[in-house]
């Protein structure tokens, strides 16, 4: 691992060989390894146990695969094309905690969802496999083409593939900058007791 993916405290391997590829080599993902890593997100903590996560997915190549490509803004379209799979990420708004009898609003859905598409990163990293997740994408156009309900919030679109030495295939602009980048400091991130964070 490079340089700028040393920690300061020892933690597994998985969090630093994890990052967010641009380069893919466009290889078909077996149906059964993108379950699989779908099946990480399903175990993920929620509040009160909602799981509020939600995820579309199109394997390149197949009928769903143009429909969620096309939710993308131009640039991600422009190297997420050679993706193996696309995921939508969506959280539900409300759910039915312990003793309601009505969908509550929760509070947490966004969070929660976060751990969820962390789980299946994760397990995507330990499968060989890369996953990058893209806030340019249409919304409107997600909701609308794939039929969200409203109470749902689309919240990401990941792609996910094999890492390509060859990044050729990435606009000139991107070549240099897909790399595994560097964190804040720990201390610039986490303190006790109280705010003040180290710059």
């Amino acid at each position: 691992m490079s340089e700028s993916r040393t920690p300061e405290y020892p933690v597994d391997p998985i969090f630093l060989n994890r990052w967010s590829p641009r380069a893919f080599t466009g290889e078909a993902i077996p149906e059964q390894t993108l379950l699989s890593i779908l099946e990480a997100a399903r175990w993920s903590p929620s509040a009160y146990n909602l799981q509020p996560w939600r995820f579309i997915w199109a394997r390149a190549g197949t009928p769903a695969w143009g429909p969620l490509l096309a939710t993308l803004n131009e640039f991600n379209q422009s190297w997420a094309r050679n993706a193996s799979a696309l995921l939508v990420v969506l959280s539900a708004k409300t759910g039915l905690p312990p003793g309601a009898t009505e969908p509550q609003p929760n509070g947490w859905h966004a969070f929660d969802t976060g751990a969820a598409w962390l789980s299946a990163a994760l397990q995507a990293t330990s499968l060989g496999w890369h996953a990058h997740a893209m806030a340019g994408f249409d919304k409107d156009l997600a909701r609308s083409s794939l039929g969200v309900p409203d109470d749902f919030a689309v919240d990401a679109v990941v792609a996910i593939g094999r890492l390509s030495a060859d990044k050729s295939a990435l606009p000139e602009a991107l070549r240099a900058r897909d790399n595994p980048t560097p964190r804040l400091p720990l201390a610039a991130i986490a303190a006790e007791g109280r705010f003040g964070f180290k710059s």
